[in-house]
């Protein structure tokens, strides 16, 4: 059952980065631009929204899948919190930066995407150190 949830957590945010990243092409191609931004500020913002969400999705859905595997060390409810908050936070932070200039989505992706982090590394520590004392 628990790997079945990060399952559907790790497959949203499969789909995010896939979406993410048939953007730039596409605005690269509209742009006719074959490298970098070309200065065009919406394929600037393309190109970061797909690599923050490669730098961020990777680290997070190893850390939900070592939560799913805590069990009886960490409960049911800490996977989906976890993926929640990941997951929504990645999902605001990609429709926020496609927006443009520093809004809610951007500020509250970044906020759920570290809370999400804070809460799996606390999870990790808590559960590594009470099964291996």
């Amino acid at each position: 059952m628990r790997l079945e949830i990060v399952a559907l957590y790790a497959g949203v945010n499969i789909l995010l980065l896939l979406f993410l990243a048939f953007r730039v092409p596409g605005l690269r191609r509209k742009n006719q631009v074959s490298l970098g931004d070309g200065g065009n500020p919406e394929l600037l913002r393309a190109v970061r929204a797909h690599g923050n969400a490669s730098e961020y999705i990777p680290a997070g859905l190893v850390g939900l899948t070592l939560i799913a595997f805590l069990d009886p060390a960490l409960p049911l409810w800490a996977v989906h919190v976890a993926g929640a908050t990941l997951t929504l936070g990645r999902i605001l932070h990609a429709a926020g930066l496609a927006a443009g200039e520093l809004n809610f989505g951007r500020i509250a992706g970044t906020v759920l995407t570290f809370v999400s982090f804070l809460f799996m590394g606390a999870a990790l520590i808590y559960a590594g150190a009470s099964q291996a004392l």
